[in-house]
């Protein structure tokens, strides 16, 4: 039971630790480089520890994250669900692909998400982004290894504190 209880603090303090990351102030000719860090962290915990979270999980987040942010209501949310569906749909294969196949994969949901961003732009009648849009999903596609890593280690390490 302690190991699960260490696994949620880790994923709420990752998942805090994201969405202070989203907020860091950033000069703006850097803001497109800007990764989509509740969806990587999200990621991670989907492919790692998928008992822990789920669509509610990426619900919930969503929704703090639009009101942090102060975006549309719910428009984090459905980004984030729709992520979350995609890694829980594909988890087994994901899982076990080497962690150079894991950031193209998530390259290419990162720029999902961009697409469904897109739709909700449209929708909501927004100006159609800069080319510089689609620089993030790459960026967090390089990060990914390296996050992959921390946040496994960490696990692992309360794993073995734990238990």
């Amino acid at each position: 039971m302690s190991r699960h209880r260490a696994s949620g603090r880790l994923l709420l303090l990752s998942l805090l630790a994201a969405l202070l990351l989203s907020l860091a102030p950033m000069p703006d000719w850097l803001q497109p480089l800007r990764p989509f860090w509740l969806a990587l962290v999200l990621c991670y915990w989907l492919l790692e520890a998928p008992e822990l979270v789920g669509l509610g999980v990426a619900f919930a987040t969503g929704l703090l994250a639009d009101l942090v942010f102060g975006s549309l209501i719910g428009e984090h949310a459905m980004r984030l669900v729709i992520f979350a569906f995609i890694i829980l749909r594909f988890r087994a294969r994901l899982r076990f692909f080497p962690l150079t196949q894991q950031a193209v994969a998530v390259l290419i949901l990162l720029l999902n998400d961009r697409v469904v961003s897109l739709m909700i732009r449209g929708v909501t009648g927004e100006a159609w982004p800069p080319v510089s849009f689609w620089i993030a999903p790459l960026v967090g596609a390089l990060l990914w290894p390296w996050l992959f890593l921390l946040l496994d280690d960490l696990r692992l390490k309360l794993r073995g504190a734990g238990g």
